[in-house]
């Protein structure tokens, strides 16, 4: 049975490979070109995948695939419908990463709040010059007593709940844009925005979330609120982010993912030089834990498959 692993770079460790294994092939990294793909998986019966994507096109030519793991919770770069049509079986590990990326949000948080970027650029740059002890910028607000608000409460947006309750934050879950009724302990997805002095993103990218912050999303935010996203780039409309830190309506952003990834170095955020904008290579989810869970988690998927048991199936 050969396994092929796409991107397999993506984990810094390799994977170890089960005792069925007839045969195991790492690539490194895979382009995103159809035929290169297609060439990589010909004799595949199971596929690893991160982030290359696997389209219909692709998939309607790998007769002989019958796996498709996916090493990652989110799972919007296979074509489920056509995995169906073609007998292929999909899995993910989900939850993974959901202390790695909460401690990663929560790290965002005291980071902007309290303007860690800004003073530490003005540290490094005029404190020497400061004829006071202390230099003043930027605002140094507290964490304890602001409003939180998260789209998306799965795994990850649920934990990042409770540790920013435990820090005495107010938690506002939003609820779909839309919705008519809204659930038990969801609030409004406008009142969210204008009462959150930040917001955290933790929802799947779907042609219903894309874009989903967007110009408007940000006017109606606070004056100063913060946005932080630490799921999928293309949540955020990119040009309106820039656009509100330097406008000074938006007070910060964190995002550890980019619409495109790995992103053009004339990328509008990267070149920004805004004080209070992190930006982070996607690697909230990488902690030694996070890592080790997912190594796991693929694992444990690829013997479930082989037993006849498959587990985390997504379709």
């Amino acid at each position: 049975m050969q396994i092929v692993f796409l991107d397999s770079d993506t984990m810094p460790e390799p994977l170890p490979v089960p005792v069925w294994a007839t045969e195991w092939i790492n690539r490194p990294a895979t382009e995103p070109d159809e035929e290169v793909i297609v060439r990589a998986l010909a004799q595949a019966d199971i596929c690893i995948t991160n982030k290359v994507k696997l389209g219909d096109s692709v998939l309607r030519q790998l007769p002989k695939l019958r796996l498709i793991c996916v090493a990652a919770t989110g799972y919007d770069c296979i074509d489920l419908q056509s995995a169906r049509e073609c007998g292929m079986v999909v899995t993910n590990v989900p939850g993974y990463s959901r202390q790695s990326v909460a401690e990663g949000v929560i790290g965002f948080i005291f980071a902007l709040r309290r303007a860690l970027p800004y003073y530490q650029y003005i540290g490094r740059q005029a404190w020497s010059d400061s004829p006071h002890f202390c230099v003043h910028g930027l605002p140094v607000q507290n964490v304890r007593g602001c409003t939180l608000g998260i789209f998306g409460r799965g795994a990850i947006g649920g934990h990042v709940a409770q540790m920013a309750e435990a820090l005495g934050m107010k938690v506002l879950f939003a609820e779909h844009r839309n919705r008519p009724e809204i659930r038990a302990g969801y609030t409004r997805f406008e009142t969210v925005l204008d009462q959150s002095d930040v917001i955290s993103l933790h929802c799947p990218l779907t042609e219903a979330t894309r874009g989903m912050i967007g110009h408007a999303e940000i006017s109606r935010m606070k004056p100063g609120a913060m946005l932080i996203n630490t799921a999928r780039g293309p949540l955020i409309n990119e040009k309106a982010v820039l656009e509100g830190l330097t406008g000074g309506h938006l007070g910060g952003a964190a995002l550890d993912v980019l619409s495109i990834e790995p992103p053009d170095r004339e990328n509008i955020l990267m070149q920004s030089g805004h004080p209070n904008l992190i930006i982070t290579p996607h690697v909230a989810w990488a902690s030694e834990d996070g890592l080790s869970r997912l190594a796991k988690g693929i694992i444990d998927n690829l013997d479930a498959f082989v037993r006849g048991e498959p587990i985390n199936v997504v379709s």
